[in-house]
């Protein structure tokens, strides 16, 4: 009699433990539009997680990019996200200025990724050939707030320009940036992306664009988080010269509420599967483990320094 009652309240406890084990938990991957860079990765680590983290539920979240990830990912509106390292920084500081009103103190990074070109294209029959020529002229800086028009505000400072210098300014993404240029309703546009990016290529092919480089001399005014790049020749059709330009660094980031075993597979996976997120996007074969842990201006998410601890390129 005694065993037969330890017994069934032993299968009771297992009965009652099972859900909770078997819970299935769920990661918002938030991106930016659908037509940057962003987007297409996200979905490629949406489905990785998907298709290999047990009882996981996956969905991809198109924002404004970066300064909304932030914010979505300190109020819980997320578990991974994408963001430029200059809006981490200032999420991180509390930076005002930047559009975030106090410290963002639950985020965390999963990993530092690949960097971000300053790209600044003109149509041909624009005249614009130089930063300078963008006075006067209508320029799109990226939505209002995201981390592209971050950028647009530190390139055109460090140029010693500002917005009420330009003839018109259009707080747009990506996608609808183009439209406009296409439509000849837009000089110009900013857009903080991956080489290769969607929107740019298409203008590319169905336009004659000019290329406007960012001179080494503007990029060490601004400083850290950015560096001198350069946009190979033949990165869109028609530009058949290297373009000296600015570049960021991009990183996936969680936050504290995320559990170190769930950051831990999620920053695993990233490195396991390199290829799928290459074959999503070109921006994704600049994705080095060797980088990963580096620099970062907010703390690594325990799970994430686990994994880097574990491949060796962290103490």
């Amino acid at each position: 009699m005694k065993f037969g009652l330890i017994g069934a309240a032993l299968a009771a406890a297992c009965v009652l433990a099972a859900p909770q084990a078997q819970a299935q938990q769920f990661i918002n991957v938030l991106t930016g539009g659908t037509s940057g860079v962003y987007y297409p990765l996200g979905v490629a680590i949406s489905k990785i997680y998907g298709d290999k983290i047990a009882n996981v539920k996956t969905q991809v979240q198109a924002t404004k990019a970066s300064v909304e990830n932030l914010v979505l990912l300190q109020r819980g509106g997320g578990e991974i996200a994408f963001s430029l390292g200059d809006s981490l920084k200032a999420a991180w500081e509390g930076d005002e200025e930047a559009g975030f009103k106090s410290k963002l103190d639950k985020l965390r990074v999963i990993a530092a990724i690949y960097p971000n070109y300053i790209q600044i294209v003109a149509t041909a029959d624009s005249g614009i050939k130089t930063l300078a020529d963008l006075k006067g002229k209508s320029l799109s800086v990226g939505a209002p707030k995201s981390g592209t028009e971050l950028n647009s505000r530190a390139i055109l400072k460090a140029a010693g320009m500002d917005y009420k210098e330009l003839g018109k300014v259009e707080y747009l993404p990506f996608a609808e940036s183009v439209d406009l240029m296409k439509n000849r309703q837009l000089s110009a546009t900013l857009q903080s992306a991956g080489l290769g990016v969607a929107s740019l290529k298409d203008l590319s092919n169905s336009s004659e664009i000019t290329m406007v480089s960012v001179p080494k001399a503007v990029v060490d005014k601004i400083g850290p988080p950015f560096v001198a790049a350069t946009i190979p020749a033949g990165t869109y059709k028609g530009q058949d010269q290297d373009v000296p330009t600015a570049a960021v660094i991009n990183y996936l980031v969680t936050s504290s509420a995320v559990s170190d075993e769930l950051a831990y597979q999620m920053t695993k996976l990233i490195f396991e599967n390199l290829p799928e997120l290459a074959n999503a996007h070109a921006a994704g074969r600049e994705i080095k483990l060797e980088n990963a842990a580096a620099g970062s201006p907010a703390p690594l998410h325990p799970g994430a320094a686990r994994y880097y601890m574990e491949k060796g390129v962290l103490k």
